[in-house]
């Protein structure tokens, strides 16, 4: 493996679905020895969700890369130890747990860090370890409407709606992770670690931007508002000619002039209606009619050309089939082929991050279960084969 950020941190990813596998997995993107352990009787339920290739589910191949596979019954007192062990040659462990499941195990962050000072415990979970709600299940969708995500999304006379993507479980890996690598950054200072936790509930409200101050100071209660921009009119999706969907964002000053002239009604510049920020967002239907009228006398290409020619941000609103081939992503490298653990390869969305000097990459496909026990107990703990003969008798792995 070339060199990385992290080569040299291990990582025990006790974690299922989506938030702490992610997270995981943008360790491992950077370099490091990321330990997934799962269960032994089938492994984390992500394996089991979803279109499945070769034996193994999208869903899992998509937060599982660059991971080596353990298995360990979390219940048997004698895998308990073992994971006792294994975290104390650890830098960082991420579970996604109910809260205090891990205390149970005998394996709370007094316990670890006993042992190893120096580690970082990752806690993931819907609402925190402590509080009214901290019991409470939670997955994506649960935190999207608690937050008030769901209240904000959709059309303005249709239902809540969920983001098309795990937006909260997503933002919980990011946010997990930049909060790992500050601890580790804080180690190098005081040769300590620390706990870190992320939850779904606090990722998503802090995506709502202005809508707790309007709340709290004026009480406006933010509502759903479809395709439009919340600050910025217009932005705009809307059909041209040859039936396609562009989406265009033209709500300051300085787009809005280039985007009349873009259409030949520079007119509309100087119309009280829309000559102010504050004009065009209280006259915003009567423009969305405008543009909808001259959108359907030209075809996309051609409207796609003329704003970009006049610098107006607008983009075709794609579908997933023009994502896969779009040229630019391809240029940028940002759908990968991961090795399949059957063979083969499956393609798989990149790493965002770019690095000039050691940039992420896939050095390994995600693991079938359980395909590196022996290789990990014995690289991390120098478990041989009497030793290992011993630990599969007590029936925890």
């Amino acid at each position: 493996m070339q060199n990385k950020s992290l080569n040299k941190i291990k990582v025990l990813d006790l974690s299922r679905y989506i938030a702490g596998p992610f997270c995981g997995q943008i360790l491992g993107d950077l370099g490091a020895d990321v330990v997934k352990v799962e269960r032994a009787d089938g492994g984390e339920e992500g394996r089991r969700v979803g279109e499945m290739v070769d034996g193994e589910t999208l869903f899992f191949m998509g937060a599982n890369r660059n991971k080596r596979s353990l298995t360990l019954d979390f219940r048997n007192p004698d895998g308990q130890a073992l994971l006792r062990r294994l975290a104390a040659e650890a830098d960082i462990l991420i579970e996604n747990f109910r809260p205090g499941t891990l205390e149970k195990m005998g394996c709370g962050y007094d316990v670890l860090s006993a042992k190893n000072p120096g580690l970082i415990l990752v806690r993931i979970s819907g609402f925190g370890q402590d509080g009214p709600m901290a019991s409470h299940p939670c997955f994506d969708g649960a935190a999207q409407a608690h937050s008030g995500i769901m209240t904000l999304t959709g059309q303005a006379d249709g239902a809540p709606t969920m983001a098309g993507v795990f937006a909260s479980d997503y933002s919980t890996a990011l946010y997990a992770s930049i909060a790992a690598l500050a601890a580790l950054q804080a180690r190098q200072e005081t040769g300590r670690g620390q706990v870190v936790e992320a939850t779904l509930m606090d990722s998503a409200l802090s995506m709502l931007t202005t809508a707790i101050g309007e709340s709290k100071l004026f009480g406006i209660e933010q509502s759903r508002l479809g395709n439009r921009d919340r600050y910025l009119s217009p932005s705009h999706c809307f059909k041209s000619r040859d039936d396609k969907w562009v989406y265009v964002v033209a709500g300051n000053d300085h787009h809005f002039v280039r985007f009349c002239e873009a259409m030949g009604k520079p007119e509309l510049q100087d119309d009280e209606r829309f000559a102010t920020f504050f004009a065009r967002n209280a006259n915003v239907a009567e423009l969305e009619a405008i543009i909808d009228a001259w959108g359907l006398e030209h075809d996309a290409e051609a409207i796609l050309q003329a704003l970009h020619d006049v610098g107006v941000p607008c983009e075709p609103v794609a579908s997933i089939a023009d994502v896969v081939e779009n040229p630019h992503l391809a240029h940028r490298g940002q759908i990968v082929d991961v090795p399949h653990p059957a063979g083969g390869t499956v393609p798989v969305p990149a790493s965002a991050i770019k690095m000039s000097a050691t940039p992420p990459g896939v050095h390994r496909g995600p693991p079938a279960l359980g395909a590196h026990t022996r290789e990990v107990l014995q690289d991390w703990l120098g478990v041989g084969d009497a030793e290992l003969a011993t630990i599969e008798k007590t029936g925890c792995l």
